[in-house]
């Protein structure tokens, strides 16, 4: 990051009337949540452990043939209950404060958006921190699912609980997505961070965006980089701190 990066980005939310931002599991590697598919992710460890890859654990079929090793897998490699929001989660919690971000849209399924005090929250992935019994339909937060039963069971019915998260083979929430499109279109800025945007429906999403500014921030080349008004490989928190001084909320 360059100061002049962190410059560009706070004028255009000055600027700006309706901003939307778009991340994904890089927003949360800086609160110590591992990412997927970066050296030392999720898909690049955890294998040691489990005779199955992540993609076979995480998938819909295995959570209802495999539910122990589900489980013993999820609590280890999902949920990361004492992770902290970082300073792109602040940012955006004072952005929605001062009215001017219509959207928060994440692939992520940790919280901390909310965590942070972000409202307008739209969960792609959905989130850990709901969980439902596939029988009787009652809801529960966290603490239900991460407990000593090797499978946790419904208090009220007996039923199996299942994550509120999308596993491999099941469909995403089409009244999320189609909120998520009514605020990109609607959009005169868009932030996308920590998001190779690589997969759907990451990369349909941002490119309906046709408003002002595109800013970009990841790590590593994405296919949109050319499209980006600002692109910017460091640290997102360490711009996102930067901009919350310039913008006077630090």
């Amino acid at each position: 990051m360059t100061t002049d990066s962190a410059e560009i980005l706070a004028e255009w939310i000055r600027q700006a009337q309706k901003i939307v931002f778009f991340g994904g599991a890089g927003t949360s590697t800086e609160s110590g949540i591992p990412d997927f598919r970066s050296a030392g992710g999720l898909y690049d460890s955890g294998q040691s452990e489990f005779p199955y890859s992540p993609e076979d654990m995480l998938s819909r079929e295995f959570f209802y043939g495999e539910t122990e090793m589900f489980y013993r897998f999820y609590r280890s490699r999902m949920v990361y209950p004492q992770a902290e929001p970082n300073h792109m989660h602040r940012l955006l919690a004072d952005l929605e404060n001062s009215g001017k971000l219509n959207a928060v849209i994440t692939q992520n399924i940790d919280g901390l958006h909310q965590k942070a005090g972000s409202r307008r929250v739209l969960e792609v992935h959905g989130s850990v921190l709901r969980n439902t019994c596939t029988s009787c339909g009652a809801a529960y937060d966290l603490d239900a699912v991460m407990g000593d039963a090797a499978i946790p069971v419904c208090p009220k019915c007996g039923g199996l609980l299942k994550p509120d998260v999308v596993l491999y083979g099941e469909m995403l929430d089409s009244a999320v997505l189609e909120a998520s499109v009514q605020a990109i279109e609607e959009a005169d800025l868009m932030i996308v961070g920590g998001t190779s945007l690589t997969v759907q429906p990451a990369a349909s999403l941002v490119g309906m965006f046709t408003g002002g500014h595109l800013a970009l921030l990841n790590r590593t080349p994405t296919p949109y980089d050319s499209h980006a008004d600002l692109l910017v490989t460091e640290s997102m928190g360490a711009v996102a701190e930067r901009v919350r001084h310039l913008l006077g909320y630090l």
